[in-house]
């Protein structure tokens, strides 16, 4: 064998074992890659389960939820969550939101939840024929908001710029009447009074379709005008058994020029509910007093739902003009197209519900 032979078996040796060394280290780096990733999740404390409310705020991104989670003391090396969510995949995929978090849960565990967008939620329900003011009240005994700060932004607070259907909306400090849907709804914990009626118009948003929209137009009908005739609706019957005929009867009446005479928004003028109406509440000089004005009001009277609208969208083919609750007191009424039978009508209502009330 000749030294270049010799030099070349050399050099084939040591880039062998060079390879192998190299193929060794990676391994190694490997393993311990492994073994890392495997340990940079794990919790920082398995035996405190102690929650802690961690708001993550809406455009943050993995750095800032790392350093939002070491603050708030859920996890104590903000790189390693950083390294763990990228290789992971939920980078960029985490949703603000307010959560429940503990020291004794795990990177996976944290990010189930924040990548589930698993906020701790607030629950409560609007009902049909809530005007804008008990809205208000209702969420303020309940201590979801600050009865103040929400009422200013009812009466004040811009939202047509996110809602289209608000511009036609009365431009008054009652613009949002109506439209507040009434429904079941969960708000992040924290939900300001903003969120509260945003979630609200959001869900009405949804409702009232382009269908919707169409019908009204082929009627020859602005949204507000439908949505304030469904309100009338939700507030003087039931509106799943005679929506449609309550509705005839208001169409019947705007044709015919006749004031529409509807208890229920001399009730919105009033604010607090009366059983019965006096004369002299019928004569309190209102926009609202369908008593006094032809016409329809400047809006709605309270949040009516789907079903209303679907009643003021589709009225049932009468010649009503008048109805009254029946002597039956089930919450039915007597429909009639003459005065002379309505009086007849309400004088039999009258009766019965004197003598039920003794």
């Amino acid at each position: 064998m000749d030294i270049k032979d010799a030099v070349t078996n050399l050099l084939n040796t040591k880039a062998k074992k060079i390879t192998v060394i190299v193929i060794a280290a990676i391994i190694l780096v490997l393993i311990i890659g492994l073994i890392t990733l495997g340990t940079m999740g794990r919790p920082m404390d398995p035996n405190n389960t102690e929650t802690v409310k961690v708001k993550i705020e809406a455009g943050s991104g993995t750095i800032q939820i790392a350093q939002t989670l070491v603050e708030n003391n859920i996890i104590d090396n903000p790189t390693s969550f950083r390294i763990w969510s990228k290789l992971k995949g939920h980078d960029g995929n985490y949703k603000a939101g307010t959560y429940s978090l503990s020291q004794s849960m795990s990177f996976s565990d944290i990010a189930e939840i924040i990548v589930g967008g698993k906020v701790d939620a607030t629950v409560f329900g609007i009902p049909e024929g809530y005007t804008i003011y008990q809205v208000a009240d209702k969420l303020s005994k309940d201590g979801l908001v600050d009865k103040e700060k929400f009422i200013d932004l009812l009466e004040n607070g811009d939202f047509s710029s996110e809602y289209e259907f608000l511009k036609g909306a009365q431009n008054n400090k009652n613009r949002l009447e109506g439209y507040l849907y009434p429904n079941t709804y969960f708000v992040d914990e924290d939900a300001s009074e903003e969120a509260f009626i945003k979630v609200m118009l959001d869900q009405f948003g949804k409702e009232v379709t382009e269908e919707h929209y169409q019908k009204a137009k082929d009627m020859g009908l602005t949204m507000n005008e439908v949505i304030t005739i469904a309100s009338i609706i939700q507030r003087e019957c039931d509106v799943s058994k005679e929506g449609d005929k309550v509705a005839s009867v208001i169409y019947n009446r705007l044709e015919l020029g006749m004031p529409l005479q509807m208890c229920s928004t001399v009730q919105y003028i009033l604010g607090e509910p009366k059983p019965v109406l006096s004369v002299a509440d019928t004569r309190i000089e209102s926009p609202y007093n369908t008593y006094l004005h032809t016409g329809l009001p400047p809006g709605p009277i309270c949040s009516p739902n789907i079903d209303a609208i679907e009643a003021a969208l589709n009225p049932a083919d009468t010649d009503y003009l008048y109805f009254v609750l029946s002597e039956k007191l089930d919450g039915t009424s007597n429909f009639s197209n003459n005065y002379e039978k309505f009086k007849r009508d309400s004088e039999n209502y009258s009766r019965a519900y004197d003598a039920a009330n003794k």
